[in-house]
């Protein structure tokens, strides 16, 4: 039952309907029956931080998803995720080491270090697993967690010994309630990643057979490899800059879209990143309205909800190979 309704179209409605609901939650209190009869500060309320705000969630969790469904498909592992590889982490460490250098960066700035932190650290990571015979589809993860419990460590003391820890906390915990407009753009740089994921899906596929399956046919293996993880890397590093840690978002969404509609990577794209747009809509309106007027960081949500998923998922695979 559930399968037949894992439509596009079905998603995609459920997504709008999440999305009317968002704009309208909030401390100043609006209806959808008065959207033609709004004051100037109501008008300026939605258009200024609540449209951005909506708008960011979508973006950040359609992008996060397919990162995550690109990683699984070239690591052949479905418990790899930008999460699961320490790419959060590196970006982080990238944003803290150019706000210590450069006080005064901007976004964009800020953008260019954690990139640049990201892409290197996801293809420490990819080098590191590599070279390990005994490649147990958890152990892999295992080994990109404790990698991005060092970087994290190491960001810590960093921030410990420069007075930016509270900073630091700040990209810690995602949250979409300072995204406003002027602020959330920068998110816009995803969309011609995405396109270019897309274009790349078929060899992304290939790609995730194996390296001499892959050079077999012909694929310059390792091209397709690193554009996959540059993808990931700049992406995961754009959410990070302007919103925070997503966490377990790119490792539960793509999953569920296998168990549904397979692993073939151009058919799910646009699943996965419907599904994971609705999946931090539904994480950030439940944050909205539990301790309402207050909110719970996205962030926290998602952890929650992600790392009971995570769970069911070790169980379910470990069911399956019993």
């Amino acid at each position: 039952m559930v399968g037949k309704l894992f439509r596009l179209d079905v998603l995609l409605a459920v997504l709008l309907i999440f999305s009317i609901i968002s704009i309208f939650i909030g401390v100043v209190e609006l209806q959808p029956r008065d959207i033609f009869n709004l004051d100037e500060e109501q008008r300026n309320i939605i258009i200024n931080s609540r449209l951005p705000r909506t708008v960011s969630i979508i973006i950040a969790g359609a992008s996060l998803a397919v990162c995550g469904l690109i990683m699984q498909q070239l690591t052949r592992n479905k418990f790899v995720s930008p999460t699961t590889a320490g790419t959060n982490e590196w970006a982080q460490l990238g944003i803290l080491i150019g706000l210590v250098s450069f006080p005064e960066m901007n976004m964009l700035g800020r953008l260019l270090f954690a990139a640049l932190l990201a892409v290197a650290g996801t293809m420490l990571f990819m080098q590191i697993i590599s070279r390990i015979k005994f490649k147990e589809i958890i152990f892999v993860p295992l080994i990109g967690l404790m990698l991005g419990g060092v970087v994290s460590s190491i960001s810590t003391f960093i921030a410990l010994r420069t007075n930016m820890l509270q900073a630091i906390n700040g990209w810690m915990h995602g949250s979409f309630s300072t995204l406003v407009s002027g602020y959330y753009e920068i998110l816009y740089i995803s969309i011609p990643l995405f396109i270019l994921a897309l274009l790349y899906a078929n060899q992304f596929t290939v790609a995730g057979m194996g390296e001499d399956f892959s050079r077999n046919l012909g694929l310059n293996y390792q091209k397709v490899l690193y554009i996959g993880l540059f993808i990931t890397a700049v992406i995961t590093a754009l959410v990070v800059v302007t919103v925070g840690m997503l966490p377990f978002l790119g490792l539960i969404v793509p999953n569920i879209v296998s168990i549904f509609k397979g692993d073939h990577l151009r058919s799910t794209i646009f699943l996965t990143a419907v599904l994971g747009s609705i999946f931090v809509m539904v994480c950030d309106v439940i944050g909205r309205i539990i301790i309402y007027p207050y909110e719970i960081s996205v962030g926290l949500t998602i952890a929650i909800i992600g790392g009971a998923l995570f769970l069911f998922l070790i169980f379910r695979r470990a069911g399956s190979n019993a």
